[in-house]
């Protein structure tokens, strides 16, 4: 009888993160209870920007932004991205150092653009991730009913598990 290789591959987590504090709170969580203390662990920060207006020849509405502001827009998107990534990677430089010395996590970032909802869905396939960890925004019945929630989604709609973390605030 041939040995079958059971050896596990090292899982890939995906964690959402935005501006909030609940999606800061969630990669923390992910950190201290997800991450295993005696294997090598991939950790992929994701982050999704919104979709620039696009705007056709004949829109008016182009006309009234001037080049400047359309710069200032997207420099504001990029600072944004940056000063996320940046707070998220603190978390995980802050938790490494803190609780496991010995532990080794690769840590990718990754920047969709588009709807968070369908962009989360779109990478978590294409990269086969292993987990997805969202934080939870906890809108409320007619907030949720209106924007919708991304986190129910992505629940129904990704193929991997799906951790949905409360902040001890909404608890």
């Amino acid at each position: 009888m041939e040995a079958v290789n059971m050896k596990k591959k090292d899982p890939k987590i995906v964690v959402a993160v935005d501006e909030s504090d609940e999606s800061m709170y969630a990669l923390s969580w992910c950190l201290a209870n997800l991450i295993s203390q005696t294997s090598t662990s991939n950790l992929v920060l994701l982050y999704v920007k919104p979709s620039p207006p696009v705007y056709s020849s004949l829109d008016a509405a182009r006309y009234m932004f001037s080049t400047d502001v359309i710069v200032a827009l997207e420099k504001y998107g990029s600072d944004m991205v940056n000063t996320v990534m940046r707070r998220a990677e603190a978390i995980c430089r802050k938790s490494t150092t803190k609780v496991w010395v010995w532990v080794e996590i690769n840590v990718e970032r990754i920047v969709g653009s588009g709807d968070a909802k369908d962009e989360i869905c779109n990478i978590v396939g294409k990269i086969k991730a292993d987990t997805l960890v969202m934080g939870c925004h906890d809108y409320g019945f007619f907030k949720r009913a209106i924007l919708g929630s991304v986190s129910d989604h992505c629940a129904k709609h990704v193929k991997c598990p799906v951790v949905i973390v409360k902040h001890p605030k909404q608890i």
